[in-house]
């Protein structure tokens, strides 16, 4: 594949926050965007910042714990842009509360979606990297992954997805791959605000008190995770891969 052809980049849960910093920067970069998310009218907004800035990005529809959905959601990628080289898993969702109060579904809900979507994706993904000689996987952890309180399932999947992070690194190393993951520690999310939301407190009274705690006196934006996601997609990050990179203003204990 020449470096000079268009690359195609998928970015899961794209259509705010993290997911749509992403797919923007990315396309800034001069990457064909797949803009992926559960309702393919929420990507509009995302895809119409792309095109107007004289980017390229499709908007699709897709469950990503959803084999099937997944399967087509990838083919008509590959039929519409182009064959898909880059993927950042970042579609995730939360069902926050204590051990003794969480359901079964509670638990299932984020393991699905963290854990199951980023192995759909990246395994229908994975056979065009092969094919291209060149990929890159990005998997959103979190500084989660270290265990916060109310976040058990989510604590567990953003672990899970470290582990499967080095896991890729290894097996698909050989075909030009590399796979690294992103951590974010706390980002101006609508995630966040929920979480701010559950612990009774206002989100601006939360991100003040959680700057306090950061090095950097203040708290993260998705620009800062988009930024290091290029990184890690670019073809100077061709010798980082399995990587671990914790985006939190500071050193995590």
């Amino acid at each position: 594949m020449s470096t000079t052809e268009q690359r195609v980049a998928i970015v899961t849960g794209a259509a705010r926050g993290i997911g749509a910093a992403t797919a923007i920067r990315l396309a800034k970069e001069g990457r064909a965007v797949a803009v992926i998310d559960l309702d393919e009218a929420a990507c509009k907004d995302t895809v119409e910042k792309i095109t107007a800035a004289g980017g390229k990005a499709l908007a699709v529809g897709c469950d990503v714990s959803d084999e099937a959905q997944v399967a087509a959601a990838v083919a008509r990628i590959a039929e519409e842009l182009g064959a898909p080289t880059i993927l950042v898993n970042n579609a995730g969702v939360l069902r926050d509360n204590l051990l003794f109060k969480m359901s079964a579904s509670d638990w299932d809900t984020v393991m699905n979606v963290h854990l199951r979507g980023a192995f759909l994706m990246t395994k229908a993904v994975q056979k065009h990297m092969v094919d291209a000689k060149f990929g890159r996987v990005v998997n959103l952890s979190s500084s989660s992954a270290l265990g916060n309180r109310g976040q058990v399932n989510y604590s567990a999947a953003k672990a899970g997805l470290q582990g499967f992070t080095k896991t890729l690194a290894i097996e698909l190393g050989k075909f030009g791959v590399t796979a690294n993951a992103v951590a974010p520690g706390f980002i101006v999310t609508d995630m966040t605000a929920a979480t701010a939301e559950r612990v009774g407190m206002g989100f601006e009274e939360f991100q003040a008190a959680a700057a306090t705690q950061i090095p950097v006196q203040r708290v993260g934006r998705p620009d800062d995770i988009a930024n290091a996601i290029a990184f890690f997609t670019g073809d100077a990050a061709g010798f980082v891969s399995g990587q671990v990179m914790y985006v939190a203003g500071g050193p995590l204990n």
